[in-house]
């Protein structure tokens, strides 16, 4: 990786670390507010799961913070435990956010069908790129017959083409489950306006950290189709 990419890299790993670090504080500063209808992120799930009639997707707690997610292979939706016992405005929001994604699914939301596809794809391209990173630091392309330095650059484009794809492919489908979970939780009155306006925020918040990674895997494509450019004139 060059030291122009390691600078790329170094500014949005330090930004990305800003907008986590002050999502984490919203969430501690939400999470001490207790919701007016006590109901916890668990209950919130299961309700907001039958409201739109699905029966074949299992609430379960995980270990870590901020570790909440849906997993459509086995049509589970996994609550850290501060969320899943939770009974705050945080709580709630993650909760539906990520019963939202579990709508998605059951709707065959077509960004999130894309998403999943684009999964095995990511990762393949993931381990090519460190190998690729891994021969050009010991030298390999430099040995004839195994590939050139162009050759590497244009491997290396094209899976830094797949991660900016996947990173804005992302954007819609978190924006779509945050929209689906505000506009269940207002038609429900699971919250207050206060509290609608807690949940929203930190979901804003939230949906700030992919708007951050979607812009440095772009940076980090536009980088090297630069250099590579560069070195055909």
């Amino acid at each position: 990786m060059g030291f122009g990419a390691l600078i790329i890299t170094g500014v949005f790993m330090l930004i990305g670390w800003i907008v986590s670090a002050r999502l984490k504080g919203k969430f501690k500063k939400y999470s001490e507010i207790q919701l007016l209808r006590d109901l916890t992120g668990a209950e919130v799930a299961r309700l907001m799961l039958a409201d739109n009639g699905i029966h074949d997707v299992d609430v379960i707690s995980v270990e870590g913070q901020l570790t909440d997610h849906y997993n459509p292979a086995n049509k589970t939706v996994n609550l850290s435990h501060d969320v899943f016992y939770g009974r705050n405005a945080a709580a709630t929001a993650v909760a539906a956010h990520e019963c939202g994604h579990a709508v998605q699914h059951a709707k065959a939301y077509s960004f999130l069908e894309f998403r999943s596809a684009m999964v095995p794809i990511q990762n393949i391209s993931a381990q090519v790129i460190n190998i690729v990173f891994m021969a050009m630091m010991f030298g390999a392309f430099a040995v004839k017959g195994l590939f050139s330095f162009n050759t590497a650059l244009l491997i290396i484009i094209a899976c830094y083409g797949v991660f900016a794809l996947f990173a804005i492919i992302t954007l819609p489908v978190e924006l779509d489950a945050s929209k689906r979970a505000l506009a269940w939780i207002d038609q429900r009155g699971i919250v207050t306006r206060e509290e609608h306006d807690m949940a929203k925020d930190a979901l804003n918040t939230a949906a700030m950290t992919y708007v951050v990674a979607a812009i440095g895997a772009i940076t980090m494509l536009l980088y090297y189709v630069m250099i590579f450019l560069g070195r055909r004139d």
